[in-house]
């Protein structure tokens, strides 16, 4: 493909000398923060003012929190290093770059390292995303536990901070889903001075422009948006709030209660919840025996300039040039667009708004549109955005229509159960920057690839029209997750007919096109409040829809999150009534072969799961059955089974037409 704009302009000889600028540009040890003594040689450097010890590998790219963390700091005058994925079996790899004179900060990277290790059925996943190669291992299992003691071994005497979502969401006492057990606040477990968490670009600045003027870390106890620990004697007379307005602090169930208790455990969840909005919320305190972990209101969110800002900062763009092998994350973001931060949606199985916050955090039109030329200047670049979003697509400008009625309100969620009169769900914003993005010279294709909170788009059947027109390839991920209205009811999602009515708008405006396309649901399997007769309901949804989802999620109860708060007491923390939970490993695979019911390797435990309901109406040869029966009249041909049972993967009928039945075609 030929780009249109200066690029096809330059003659072929200076595209040639270009293409060998540009490679030894790539290995300038000055274009990326340093990582050795020699990168900071060649800077003219003999000391570090701030060292980033990071659990991913070093992408110079603001998808990546280790560098936008970096580069921010950077660009406010300090001297940054990085070292990325050390050895964490001595602290010699971390000292490689000398002492800095300011603090270390850490982050476990961009996905809490459990849950970059593991699967929802506690099985060592075969990949890790942020790693050179895909390559697993190069990261210890709760990174920011282990960085933090070895930094305090390594630097003694030096600030150290942790930071990340790792520490952002394991900051209070948690269930580990992993060693199913409820664990400290990561503070006292990682040894370090401070727990920055949220996004961190405030505190961090603060933090360390603070310790470069002379304050001790001891002193660093007021900046919104950390924690620290007070000792036995410090907090034990902290008087308790007792009203929204009265400015004092509230004191959340001890760890030890928690261990013990587990309505304690969801009234500790739940009195976390309501103090998340900046705009109102109150301190924390949480004892751990005679240690308390004190955190301050979260940080103020960013304004549109400071995000322009962020986001114009002089990334690379690209992983530093000592990797080898490719680095699946970056390869999935490289050539695609962060529009804001944030979500006020508030779904219980999500973590976003603890670590990111409710309040939507936009970058300007010009801003996105500055990001779009750089992307057009890169290499590899050939036309194609791949995604323009964020946490959601289209909740970009999307705000409270009053700033004083936004930070006095604490609601959970601005679109559950009912999108919320105040909220200003305007998608023109989005709509006239979409149309400036694809029209950019040297843009062929933008797609939105971020998921689309239905019950916004809804509203805006124009979006939908762009969407379907200008903005899809053929298939557009959303995520319904289940049909039960009391299964969703505990995710707090809107009702599957919410769903359904985007899903026709989306047809109608595909088909006004000219164009073929499909929606690829997604769902979620095992969350707190279905049982396997709400599978087997979602199941008879999908056949009677002509649904064949390939996109499973079983559940998982990340740190912090509402429904792990569920899957963890049986207890729903809003309601305080009882909630049933899948917690068996078993039971959690049926329910995920549920909604593989159309795909032979997946017919015995859909039998299974039918048997064990007592629905053997649905194991037959009817129309409305799930599967056939494993023997007898109406069993699968021979040939079907053979392949199944040789592994040779998703069996298919032989003959013209395919797979058969509704939902067949993609």
């Amino acid at each position: 493909m030929t780009l249109a704009g200066p690029r096809a302009s330059v003659p072929p000889m200076s595209i040639v000398q270009l293409r060998k600028s540009a490679s030894a540009s790539a290995r300038d040890p000055r274009r990326f923060l340093p990582t050795t003594r020699e990168e900071m040689t060649a800077r003219g450097w003999d000391e570090l003012d701030i060292l980033i010890v990071n659990g991913d590998a070093y992408v110079d790219h603001p998808a990546f929190g280790g560098a936008l963390i970096g580069r921010f700091l950077e660009a406010r005058g300090f001297r940054v290093g990085m070292i990325a994925q050390p050895d964490w079996t001595d602290t010699r790899d971390l000292l490689r770059m000398g002492v800095p004179r300011i603090m270390v900060g850490i982050t476990a990277g961009n996905l809490d390292s459990m849950l970059n290790k593991l699967t929802a059925q506690k099985k060592v996943r075969s990949e890790d995303q942020y790693s050179p190669g895909g390559k697993v291992g190069l990261r210890p299992n709760r990174a920011s536990v282990v960085y933090g003691n070895l930094c305090r071994r390594a630097f003694p005497g030096v600030p150290i901070v942790l930071g990340g979502i790792e520490a952002s969401l394991r900051r209070i006492a948690h269930y580990d889903y992993w060693a199913d057990q409820v664990r400290r606040s990561v503070l006292l477990d990682s040894k370090v001075d401070l727990l920055i968490f949220g996004m961190g670009e405030r505190p961090v600045w603060e933090v360390a422009e603070r310790l470069r003027k002379g304050e001790s870390i001891k002193q660093l106890r007021d900046v919104r948006g950390t924690a620290h620990v007070l000792h036995k004697g410090e907090w034990e007379s902290i008087e308790a709030s007792k009203f929204v307005t009265d400015g004092k602090t509230v004191i959340l169930p001890s760890y030890e209660a928690v261990v013990a208790d587990k309505e304690a455990f969801a009234e500790m969840s739940r009195a976390f919840q309501f103090e998340t909005n900046p705009g109102n919320a109150r301190p924390l305190l949480q004892p751990h025996g005679t240690e308390a972990v004190y955190f301050n209101p979260p940080a103020f969110p960013l304004e549109t300039k400071f995000m322009d800002d962020l986001y114009d900062l002089p990334f690379a763009r690209v992983p530093h040039y000592k990797y080898a092998e490719p680095i699946p994350a970056y390869e999935t973001v490289k050539h695609s667009i962060v529009t804001m931060r944030g979500c006020f949606g508030g779904c219980t199985f999500c973590s976003i708004t603890e670590h990111e916050g409710r309040v939507i955090q936009s970058r300007s039109a010009e801003s996105i549109l500055r990001e779009v030329r750089a992307l057009r200047r890169m290499d590899d670049f050939r036309g194609t955005i791949t995604d323009l979003g964020g946490p959601t697509a289209n909740m970009y400008q999307m705000a409270c229509k009053d700033d004083a009625i936004e930070k006095a309100c604490r609601r959970m969620s601005c679109v559950f159960p009912d999108v919320c009169e105040n909220l200003n769900t305007d998608h023109g914003p989005l709509i006239k920057l979409m149309k400036s993005v694809r029209e950019e010279q040297g843009i062929g294709k933008v797609y939105i690839a971020s998921g689309i909170r239905y019950d916004l788009a809804e509203r805006s059947p124009k979006f939908i029209s762009e969407l379907a027109k200008h903005h899809t390839g053929g298939q557009l991920s959303v995520a319904p997750e289940h049909s039960s209205k009391e299964v969703l009811d505990r995710m707090k999602k809107p009702g599957i007919e919410s769903y359904e009515r985007f899903a026709e708008q989306f047809k109608c405006a595909s088909e006004d096109s000219g164009k073929n396309q499909f929606l690829v649901p997604y769902f979620i399997s095992g969350h707190p409040g279905s049982t396997l007769n709400d599978m087997i309901d979602l199941a008879q949804y999908l056949k009677r829809t002509g649904s064949r989802p390939r996109q499973v999620q079983d559940f998982i109860p990340t740190p912090m999150s509402m429904a792990a708060c569920m899957y963890y007491t049986g207890i729903d923390p809003f309601t305080r009534k009882p909630v049933y939970t899948a917690k068996d490993m078993k039971e959690k695979r049926l329910q995920k072969a549920l909604m593989f019911y159309w795909d032979v390797n997946h017919h015995d435990e859909v039998r299974e799961a039918l048997e064990s309901a007592g629905r053997y109406d649905l194991i037959g040869t009817k129309p409305d059955c799930l599967v056939p029966p494993a023997t007898g009249k109406g069993a699968l041909p021979r040939y079907m089974v053979r392949a199944k049972m040789e592994g040779r993967g998703r069996a298919k009928p032989r003959g013209p037409g395919g797979p058969a039945g509704p939902g067949a075609r993609r």
